[in-house]
């Protein structure tokens, strides 16, 4: 049985968080208002009116590009694609074709290990970078098509890959990857349920070690990572169950069924001569001059796989602690701050982050930027933790009652006298109470269960209130129970 290779490339179709579209004033993201009220003579396509560009728009797709490692050309055109559909009120979509904003460009994709195969970096070339309004919506509602032209003239910035990924999984974390990249770069929220990212999959196979393309089929409305994982497996099989029945791949554009889980035919797909595209006339060529690419170029960040990467090398971070932490641009900042306040084991910081502000972050919904616990208040607990004035289990409670009271951490140690007990009498008595009101766990550990010892020192904690030194109260309780 012959071998064969998944060839995959993907257009993905970026949603710009501008503040209006790309061409009028209209509120841009309407994702929760009502059809058609963020509308106006211009994203309608009315007679006379004439489109005025965002400035906003080109400098978050110029930062994209520069993301991308894309060459941002000085003169870009706008052109008209020509396609009716019900959703497209002009008959035309305002693009860009031959001369679009960026050429080239690329990304690395780190692909974990498995068991099957070690660890390994696909670079995923970027064939077009330009930028778009976008088209309306249309609804099916008990039997009826509705139109909704809200989301015309939203920016876009539509992106192509070259044929470079070879497996649905090697898609889904590309686009696990720039959902990453958007949002750290602050310029989409990168959400598909909302459509603010929208990928559309070209799928061919071909037997290995083979140098040529078969014909491809496009798959179209995916709205989720998972969901584009799944239509590209189903493709990729049914394409080999194809070729195997010696049947041929005809070139159409598919549609993912979520709910069946099957792939259904729309239409033979579109070529570039179907659209008939010609430059816009109402648009003078987009000029991005030495002294306006200076300025966006002064706005770049490092980005997430660099960042990663320096935490290893910087920090000695575990891999796995440094993808943890610059999964998110906010909190990777907050990590970096919280070293640098603290002075101490960059290390002990991730394990507090992972462990204890990640689930704090996640039961409450909220951003690491918008913590009331901020990285200068974790330095001070674990400062405290540091110097014995706390211990561990009363530090972390501190981050709790620092978050919810946003108030400094040596401020409530003093006012809740929460610092460690260090008195050894003061402790001894405790534990002759505890060894004493439990004489049954007594006789249990002096028979030899010693792993009792723990329990006991747990009970002393709560009667201290959490506030014993925990070594200094397990030294003393052997002590006592040997006696017996």
């Amino acid at each position: 049985m012959t071998d064969y290779e998944a060839i995959i490339g993907l257009e993905t179709h970026i949603q710009l968080n501008t503040l209006t579209k790309i061409f009028c004033a209209c509120k841009a993201d309407s994702w929760n208002d009502p059809p058609n009220t963020n509308i106006c003579p211009v994203c309608t396509g009315l007679p006379g009116v004439l489109p005025v560009l965002n400035r906003a728009a080109v400098e978050k797709a110029a930062l994209l590009a520069l993301a991308m490692h894309a060459e941002i050309n000085e003169v870009s055109f706008f052109d008209r694609k020509n396609y009716f559909y019900p959703d497209l009120p002009k008959g035309y979509q305002i693009s860009q074709y031959d001369r679009p904003l960026a050429s080239g460009g690329y990304i690395d994709i780190p692909m974990p290990a498995t068991p099957e195969r070690p660890a390994y970096v696909r670079r995923v070339n970027i064939i077009k970078l330009h930028i778009e309004e976008d088209a309306g919506k249309t609804k099916n509602v008990n039997g009826r098509r509705w139109i909704d032209f809200n989301r015309c003239g939203v920016p876009l910035v539509e992106m192509v890959t070259g044929p470079d990924l070879r497996s649905a999984d090697e898609a889904a974390q590309y686009l696990i990857r720039l959902r990453q990249l958007l949002r750290w770069l602050g310029i989409s929220e990168a959400d598909m349920e909302k459509g603010h990212l929208r990928c559309d999959a070209n799928v061919s196979i071909r037997p290995k070690g083979a140098d040529y393309f078969n014909p491809k089929t496009e798959i179209k409305n995916v709205n989720s990572i998972e969901n584009v994982r799944d239509a590209i497996q189903h493709e990729i099989e049914r394409q080999i169950r194809e070729v195997e029945a010696g049947r041929t791949i005809e070139a159409w554009t598919l549609e993912w069924d979520e709910d069946a889980g099957v792939l259904r035919k729309m239409r033979s797909k579109e070529t570039e001569a179907d659209y008939r595209y010609f430059k816009e006339p109402d648009l003078l060529p987009l000029r991005i001059d030495a002294e306006w690419k200076a300025a966006i170029l002064a706005q770049r960040v490092e980005l997430p796989l660099e960042r990663r990467q320096r935490f290893i090398e910087a920090y000695g971070l575990p891999e796995y602690d440094a993808e943890i932490l610059t999964g998110e641009r906010a909190l990777s900042d907050y990590f970096e701050q919280a070293v640098q306040a603290y002075g101490g084991d960059p290390k002990k910081v991730s394990n507090y982050l992972m462990n204890d502000i990640l689930r704090m972050l996640n039961e409450s919904g909220k951003s690491a930027a918008d913590l009331r616990l901020t990285p200068a208040y974790l330095a001070e607990i674990l400062k405290l933790a540091d110097a014995g004035t706390i211990n561990t289990s009363t530090a972390k409670a501190l981050l709790q009652k620092v978050e919810e009271s946003g108030r400094p951490p040596r401020e409530i140690v003093a006012a809740e006298g929460l610092a460690k007990v260090s008195d050894a009498e003061a402790i001894r008595a405790v534990c002759r109470e505890v060894i004493a009101e439990n004489p049954t766990e007594v006789e249990t550990y002096r028979k030899g269960k010693v792993t009792l010892i723990a329990w006991f020192v747990g009970q002393v904690m709560k009667k201290m209130r959490g506030k014993a030194d925990p070594t200094l109260a397990r030294q003393i309780l052997e002590e006592l129970l040997r006696q017996g």
